[in-house]
């Protein structure tokens, strides 16, 4: 369940700085509500996540497919130009968020207790 929580909070990421972007500085009344509802739900959920899953890994993942999604979706609506080259860093950063998932965290050392 953290792992979807996470999940949800990037693509909450990618809504917040979408909408930024379309607010005009903050002054487009639409825009701006959909920015702030965004990045309280976006940090709420990050905030919960990293309760489950180290904040190193919760953060790079969150701004990686945040990011990703961002540009992403600019692409699709015509806001900005797709090429190759972004296609591929934008794999890379999916494929970077993919392999911190599958890696397992190393077991704390036990602490020897003495006397």
């Amino acid at each position: 369940m953290p792992w979807i929580v996470l999940l949800v909070s990037a693509v909450l990421e990618a809504v917040w700085a979408t909408a930024l972007g379309q607010s005009d500085g903050l002054s487009r009344p639409l825009p701006t509500v959909v920015f702030g509802v965004g990045i309280t739900l976006s940090m709420a959920t990050l905030g919960w996540a990293t309760k489950h899953i180290p904040i190193s890994t919760a953060y790079a993942i969150w701004t990686g497919l945040g990011a990703a999604l961002t540009v992403t979706y600019a692409m699709l609506t015509g806001h900005e130009a797709v090429s190759a080259m972004k296609i591929v860093f934008l794999c890379g950063i999916v494929g970077a968020v993919i392999g911190l998932k599958l890696v397992k965290a190393p077991e704390k050392p036990v602490q020897n207790q003495q006397g």
